[in-house]
């Protein structure tokens, strides 16, 4: 396997973790690992980059059944069509649409053992990484 990059691969860019004190971990991984807090939701969810992946901690909700912990990650990709029907192709559920005001990922799907894992054209906010943004 080639260690050089390849433009059209996707990329994994994204972690989701919920979080009891979304705020407090914020804190910590911007102290240890100087990562750089760019977005918070009104709820109290925190989303945080070290130039290349974007790190949501989202806010537990006591009265939901989503579990304290890993939650999804996601995939920045050249076309969300293309990906989307290779997975229908591979047999997997076709990609939900993600209806949110937030503006990270459009589309939700699912790996055949059941983790979430999110598509996006756009990218999932924050600082990017100095190659891309020269390429522009």
């Amino acid at each position: 396997m080639s260690d050089a990059p390849t433009p059209d691969r996707p990329k994994l860019r994204h972690l989701a973790i919920v979080a009891r004190d979304p705020e407090k971990l914020a804190e910590f991984y911007s102290e240890i690992f100087g990562m750089e807090l760019f977005h918070r939701d009104p709820d109290g969810s925190c989303f945080l980059s070290d130039g290349y992946l974007s790190l949501a901690l989202i806010k537990h909700q006591l009265d939901g059944d989503t579990p304290v912990g890993m939650n999804h990650f996601g995939f920045h990709v050249a076309d969300t069509s293309e990906t989307s029907a290779a997975l229908v192709a591979a047999g997997a559920d076709k990609p939900a649409e993600r209806f949110t005001n937030r503006p990270f990922a459009e589309y939700r799907a699912m790996d055949p053992e059941g983790n979430w894992f999110d598509l996006s054209a756009h990218g999932f906010g924050g600082p990017r990484p100095a190659a891309e943004a020269d390429e522009e």
